[in-house]
């Protein structure tokens, strides 16, 4: 599989519009747990990176600088403690795709592994904390297993989107141990955290991505 720049900027304006819809439920998920915002934080960060991806990024054809300027837009736009976590994810992942208008399968999974270890050695939590490492690390475990099994990225990603899944529905069974919502103790337990939520709906936005990429580019080759 190859993706281009242009690809990139495709995706992430399906992410844009994927948080617009799934805003009010993930702000539900966070009235159990928190404040009741993160689908407004996630909102406000991909409406920031929305106005570059139609603006300077428009006609940009490097994958990293892309990927720098989606981190750096959403820590500025996004205060709370989650800029700065997707913000480090996208710039490690940046320098797995820097100086490369094509990337193919060994380029998406670096960029996709550095990207969950980058967020994971930033928030430092780990998994059964009730975070989006729930999601996260179970996702990029399974993805650097299955593709250097296969080297079929494709695939290596539906598994790790799976397995990350898994770990999503996890956090609605443990106590939360990190942030805010550990304040609640026992009271969490039941709720799904919104961030392992969050990070798991933007490995789906990707894999029907790149889905609907592999169709379109079969369908031109016939």
């Amino acid at each position: 599989m190859e993706l281009t720049a242009k690809d990139f900027i495709e995706y992430y304006k399906e992410i844009v519009s994927m948080i617009e819809k799934e805003k009010d439920y993930l702000c539900e998920l966070d009235r159990k747990l928190g404040d009741g915002d993160h689908g407004v934080t996630m909102s406000i960060g991909w409406q920031a990176i929305d106005e570059k991806l139609e603006g300077e990024l428009a006609s940009e054809e490097d994958c990293g600088k892309i990927n720098i300027s989606v981190g750096k837009t959403f820590l500025s736009a996004v205060g709370s403690s989650v800029g700065p976590l997707y913000a480090t994810g996208f710039l490690r992942g940046a320098k797995a795709v820097k100086n490369k208008s094509v990337v193919n399968d060994a380029d998406l999974a670096a960029f996709w592994i550095a990207f969950a270890k980058g967020v994971k050695e930033r928030g430092q939590a780990e998994v059964g904390d009730k975070t989006m490492i729930d999601t996260l690390e179970p996702f990029f475990i399974k993805l650097e297993e299955s593709f250097d099994a296969t080297a079929d990225f494709p695939s290596a990603f539906a598994e790790g989107v799976v397995a990350g899944e898994e770990g999503m529905k996890s956090t609605k069974d443990i106590v939360s141990k990190k942030g805010r919502s550990s304040r609640l103790g026992e009271r969490s337990i039941g709720a799904q955290d919104p961030g392992a939520t969050s990070a798991h709906l933007i490995l789906k936005s990707f894999q029907n991505f790149i889905e609907v990429h592999a169709a379109k580019a079969e369908q031109a080759s016939l």
